[in-house]
């Protein structure tokens, strides 16, 4: 029996489907000894290592903007993960992995030759929205369009749907990690400290908005004075996360509203009658919904599990491959990468 699991391979997490069960959920994240190349760990315990390594170990995330960027150690990341939900049953799995939308044919087919030297038997490439809305139980077959804003770590994945494929798409790298970037400068401009990975995280995460909260919130960090070197503690409020993440937002709205434009005024008519599906991660943001909402002049929905959509899709559709039908997909072997 071949073993299939679907991928949601973030720059973030990972997330691996089989069936309708998540057998794993990872921070994209690989250590290992920097002069020998000796794998120390993959995932959240990885993660957590950065930032805090001395120079024999590196700690990194090697899939940015949704891509490849360190293909040895993406390569190395995979087969950690698919063996330790496949197991002994490796060389027989069969993948599913989602992509973004704007992914180039160099970057599908570097993505596509790492899953298979990682040990999978064959491979599938499915674009994120369209995974989205098959996880999301959305009828997209008929011809109805469909609106699917997924705001990740590395991209943000707009794109309209209808008949089983894909009607306009872009990707653009303002997400979760530009999120990140905006409020890490915005410190470092306004309090004159620089703030590691996991501060900035942990700030968006606790008081990261892009509107008003009922209550002002302010948290308290600690980060590197940039003049002095030193360690410093400083305090930061919900009103100053508005600004620092007020022109990321923008940018997603002007991309979503660019996308509708591009689309057959029949679309466009469907996304104002059913509105906007925001998924990912980023989509967890405080006040984003309704930011897009009011900028768009179209209602946004969130559905329950926006982190786990594209995963579960990528499953669904590996085990029902008619929902791909309308579209230009297939499996890639082993045998055809040797070949």
């Amino acid at each position: 029996m071949i073993n299939g699991y679907g991928i949601d391979l973030g720059s973030l997490r990972t997330i691996i489907c089989q069936g309708k069960q998540i057998v794993l959920d990872e921070h994209s994240a690989i250590s290992y000894q920097t002069y020998t190349g000796e794998l120390i760990a993959a995932g959240t315990d990885a993660y957590k290592m950065i930032g805090r390594t001395p120079d024999s170990v590196t700690a990194v995330r090697p899939i940015a903007e949704g891509v490849i960027a360190d293909y040895e150690m993406a390569q190395n990341m995979l087969t950690a993960f698919v063996s330790s939900v496949a197991g002994n049953n490796l060389l027989k799995a069969r993948l599913m992995v989602a992509v973004p939308s704007g992914i180039t044919s160099m970057q599908r087919r570097s993505l596509i030759n790492a899953c298979l030297e990682s040990g999978a038997r064959d491979i599938c490439t499915l674009e994120g929205p369209v995974a989205a809305a098959i996880g999301l139980g959305i009828d997209f077959t008929t011809p109805k369009g469909t609106v699917i804003v997924d705001i990740g770590a590395g991209t943000t994945d707009i794109a309209t749907l209808s008949m089983g494929g894909l009607v306009k798409s872009e990707s653009i790298r303002v997400a979760g990690d530009y999120f990140n970037q905006a409020i890490e400068k915005y410190i470092k401009f306004e309090h004159n400290i620089v703030v590691g990975p996991h501060t900035v995280e942990r700030i968006k995460k606790q008081i990261g908005c892009v509107r008003p909260r009922p209550l002002e919130l302010t948290l308290t960090a600690k980060g590197q004075h940039q003049f002095t070197g030193m360690p410093q503690t400083f305090e930061i409020n919900t009103s100053e996360m508005i600004t620092a993440l007020y022109d990321p937002a923008m940018e997603i709205c002007r991309t979503i509203q660019s996308v509708i434009e591009k689309s057959p005024p029949e679309i466009a008519g469907d996304a104002h009658e059913n509105g906007i599906i925001l998924i990912g991660g980023g989509s967890k943001l405080y006040g984003l919904a309704e930011f897009i909402e009011n900028y768009a002049g179209i209602k946004v929905k969130t559905p329950h599990y926006p982190k786990t959509c594209v995963a579960s899709g990528t499953a669904l559709a590996l085990k029902n491959f008619d929902f791909l039908k309308n579209g230009d997909y297939k499996f890639t072997s082993a045998k055809e990468y040797l070949d």
